[in-house]
């Protein structure tokens, strides 16, 4: 994967985001009557660097919308965003995400963000290509295994975190003294997934739209079939594992969200013969579920409830035994 990132708060990729989520809040505006002045404290989400949103109080008293740049609180400081959405529409993310009950602890939104506060946030992000060759000519000073994927300058410039992918545990003390005599800055080391790497490219993916990762995505491993290899799109009986594999080498988030043309008699997909991937059916012992389908090497994967065993089956068996139990 790429390291070369799209991330910037003020760039025309943010800019349509943003577009889109006014409109949203808009339409919701005028499908719903007024919320309810019960809420004393505001909650707005706020995008920052790498396509991170948290969520904010506003506290201030200052009149907020979607695409206003802000001063926000931080550890020990300050960082600067974009509001990405409020209102409605933001509980009901703070909901889904079950922090409703830790409202009181989310930090505040302290001011607007000035001409000068713009100005400071694109002179770092001038700075960072300079700062991310620093970290990598450290890296290899130090011989560390790992791969750096980004850095985030805070806004106060009193914190750097260093973001870096590793398949095994990585003693980056020695990096860390480095680095923290280098910038003057607390260093903060953060290990990512492949995943999360993905989300923080902001790019394209194979079907020409923006990652589900970085726009729209509230947690990346939110769906079931997202992490199972086995999965793919059933409609037409191949496996088209050439487009089932994302930017992150991993199996897209989308195909836990794609849907077959239906399903007959047990669970079987219309014009193929195939299971569909999470059907249920009955065996001895209690249920099995199809967990995976195999047309290539001609073998279906069922996963027995009672006990958790995996088996594979041939289509011939799996048909003969989903029609005797069901039959």
């Amino acid at each position: 994967m790429s390291t070369v990132l799209c991330s910037c708060l003020l760039g025309d990729n943010a800019r349509i985001r943003l577009k889109l989520s006014k409109i949203l809040y808009e339409e919701t505006a005028d499908l719903y009557s007024e919320e309810s002045s019960e809420e004393s404290v505001e909650v707005c989400e706020v995008e920052l660097k790498g396509c991170r949103r948290e969520f904010y109080l506003n506290q201030s008293g200052a009149e907020i919308s979607i695409g206003l740049p802000v001063i926000l609180e931080a550890d020990g400081g300050f960082d600067f965003g974009m509001v990405y959405s409020m209102g409605r529409i933001a509980r009901r993310k703070l909901e889904l995400k079950g922090l409703t009950e830790k409202i009181d602890e989310l930090s505040a939104v302290i001011r607007h963000a000035s001409e000068e506060d713009v100005a400071s946030f694109s002179e770092i992000r001038k700075r960072e290509p300079e700062i991310r060759a620093a970290c990598h000519d450290r890296i290899e000073r130090h011989r560390l295994d790992m791969k750096l994927v980004d850095i985030d300058l805070r806004l106060d410039q009193q914190k750097l975190s260093v973001y870096y992918t590793a398949t095994h545990r990585v003693d980056f003390r020695g990096l860390v003294r480095d680095l923290a005599g280098e910038f003057k800055a607390r260093i903060q080391m953060v290990q990512i997934t492949t995943r999360e790497e993905a989300r923080r490219t902001n790019s394209q993916g194979s079907c020409g739209c923006s990652l589900c990762c970085s726009t729209w995505m509230q947690k990346i491993h939110s769906n079931p079939f997202a992490e199972k290899p086995q999965n793919f799109d059933a409609s037409n009986g191949d496996s088209h594992s050439f487009n089932t594999i994302g930017l992150c080498n991993r199996p897209k988030c989308c195909l836990g969200f794609s849907k077959s043309n239906g399903s007959g008699r047990n669970g079987l997909g219309r014009g193929n013969g195939w299971p569909t991937v999470g059907t249920i059916f009955a065996v001895r012992d209690g249920n099995a579920v199809v967990e995976g389908v195999d047309p290539q090497r001609q073998c279906v994967w069922v996963r027995y409830e009672s006990s958790g065993q995996k088996r594979r089956l041939s289509l011939d068996q799996y048909n003969k035994m989903a029609g005797r139990r069901q039959g």
